[in-house]
């Protein structure tokens, strides 16, 4: 397993152990709430695990291996972990008959055994999955980005309600957030890495929308991965530019790195499923539980997507390491080092 580690040189956490504890439910409590007001979204409860093999787990990148056992009660049918819930909430919408302009969310908590463990990244991933029903209208990017600008808005609120609850910590978030398309960024900074460009780019704006991710650049690579069945990365938008989703990304100084907040994306109609899947030479999943219902019709249109958890609270409340906000497994190098830092992984 590959660990990297940021450690500050001068870092002093902003909070006690009982005061993050405090400040963690006092976010979750404000941001979901607002959140689910902003959206029109309905909270529900979502599965830990899903059936293996009926195409409903989030294949992520593609790589990632899902925590996987055989369950004795179901004559040993393996179910897996989920990655995300991408997939099952569009599941959900069709079950509760969920009218355009509505939605769901949901705690989604995950596993992923893959993961390179670091200052932002860790086993345990928890985040609010969201869905909201859309229109054939509505699957433009300019939609997308009145969705995007109500969710920075929490996002922003967020962060200047929980300063003036802890007058210790300052806002760091700029106002609006700006647009700006993975192909942009690639012409731009043509030598940079995409994860170099995202940085000088919010160096630049302090929080970006990364629109069009999963889709091969100009240059020949994507920007990042993305699945073939969920998001549409594939659909041309304006400009000559392909894709209907993206991802939050702002600035954090204590770091000076890209920090992402959210992936999320306008969904798949039937067209761009049969695309992407026929692009990554994987169109035997037309046969699996969600596609077949998506191919006939039986699924809404979507837009969708999730926001991390610790990561909100980790950039909230000025922590170096997103295990000073999470209970999760880390290398015993790794909890000396921070320790020695002052960075106390719970």
């Amino acid at each position: 397993m590959a660990t990297r580690l940021t450690l500050p040189k001068t870092y002093c956490p902003l909070l006690d152990s009982r005061e993050t504890e405090a400040a963690i439910r006092r976010i979750k409590t404000y941001f979901q709430e607002n959140l689910a007001f902003e959206l029109n979204l309905m909270r529900v409860t979502a599965p830990l695990f899903v059936q293996a093999g009926a195409g409903i787990n989030d294949d992520l990148n593609g790589v990632e291996r899902p925590v996987a056992f055989p369950v004795k009660a179901l004559g040993e049918s393996r179910v897996e972990i989920v990655q995300s819930l991408a997939k099952w909430k569009r599941l959900r919408l069709a079950d509760l008959g969920a009218p355009a302009g509505s939605g769901i969310y949901t705690d989604m908590n995950a596993i992923r055994p893959d993961e390179d463990l670091d200052n932002l990244h860790s086993l345990y991933v928890d985040q609010w999955d969201w869905e909201r029903v859309i229109t054939r209208q509505e699957r433009t990017v300019d939609f997308l980005k009145v969705i995007v600008r109500r969710i920075y808005d929490v996002i922003w609120r967020t962060e200047k309600y929980i300063c003036h609850q802890f007058p210790v910590l300052d806002p760091q978030l700029p106002e609006t957030i700006t647009f700006i398309h993975a192909e942009e960024l690639e012409a731009r900074w043509p030598n940079l890495t995409p994860k170099e460009r995202e940085l000088a780019s919010c160096r630049e704006h302090g929080a970006v929308f990364i629109v069009g991710i999963g889709g091969a650049l100009p240059g020949g690579a994507p920007h990042d991965g993305r699945a073939p069945d969920y998001d549409d990365w594939s659909t041309p938008t304006y400009h000559g530019y392909r894709g209907l989703n993206g991802d939050i990304v702002v600035h954090y100084p204590l770091l000076d790195v890209a920090y992402e907040l959210s992936s999320m994306g306008i969904r798949v109609d039937a067209p761009a499923l049969l695309y992407q899947l026929a692009l990554r030479d994987a169109l035997n999943r037309r046969d699996l539980f969600f596609h077949r219902r998506l191919l006939a019709a039986e699924l809404p249109l979507t837009i969708g997507g999730g926001i991390g958890q610790s990561r909100l609270c980790m950039f909230y409340l000025h922590k170096a390491h997103i295990g000073e906000v999470q209970a999760s497994l880390w290398p015993q190098e790794m909890v000396d080092d921070c320790r020695d830092h002052e960075i106390i992984l719970l």
